[in-house]
């Protein structure tokens, strides 16, 4: 059958999305970051915020990411499959978010170039966002009179999901700052 091993293929690439968003590594891509002003924090306590941030974003993306697959599987027609996925991504975009609204109020860390850090990652954040609204737009545009077609749509769109959700990542590990490259390896919400 052709959807299942397209399908696979497409949900195995949106897993990796979720093992992206952890604080170790981020997505990536443009985006506003939104930043308005925002507080001082010591790296320590806006490391935490931030993996704070991202730890809830990071379970919904992954908890998103196994209903679809269980879902998906099960499917039998392609108009199921497309509503599962779409609202997958359209679950995705609203964590994103969340998240990057959650790293916004974290404020920025009060090291040299901590605004620029911030940025990065709301912009990192939204980057994010913005793959999954653009994934849902293009799933969406599918049509499903032609299965083969769709589920070969379908791994196209996720394609691109990953390409922009993983270019560009952000990983704190390589922080300019030596101080925040501390905070993030000792906060327990980073682990």
């Amino acid at each position: 059958m052709v959807r299942r091993p397209l399908l696979r293929v497409a949900t195995i690439g949106l897993s990796m999305l979720a093992a992206v968003a952890g604080c170790s590594g981020g997505p990536g891509g443009p985006g506003g970051s939104g930043r308005g002003e925002r507080s001082g924090a010591t790296a320590d306590e806006w490391a935490a915020r931030v993996c704070g941030a991202l730890a809830p974003w990071r379970k919904q993306i992954t908890d998103l990411n196994a209903q679809t697959q269980r879902q998906i599987t099960a499917s039998s027609t392609p108009e199921q499959a497309k509503s599962q996925l779409l609202e997958l991504l359209a679950g995705g975009q609203t964590a994103s978010e969340a998240a990057r609204a959650a790293v916004v109020a974290a404020g920025m860390p009060d090291v040299e170039g901590g605004d620029e850090v911030a940025d990065r990652f709301t912009a990192t954040l939204a980057g994010a966002r913005d793959a999954y609204t653009h994934a849902h737009g293009d799933l969406q545009a599918l049509p499903v009179q032609d299965a083969k077609a769709f589920y070969d749509g379908v791994v196209a769109v996720l394609t691109r999901l990953n390409q922009e959700y993983t270019a560009g990542g952000l990983d704190p590990s390589r922080l300019e700052s030596p101080e925040l490259r501390r905070a993030f390896d000792g906060a327990l919400q980073c682990r």
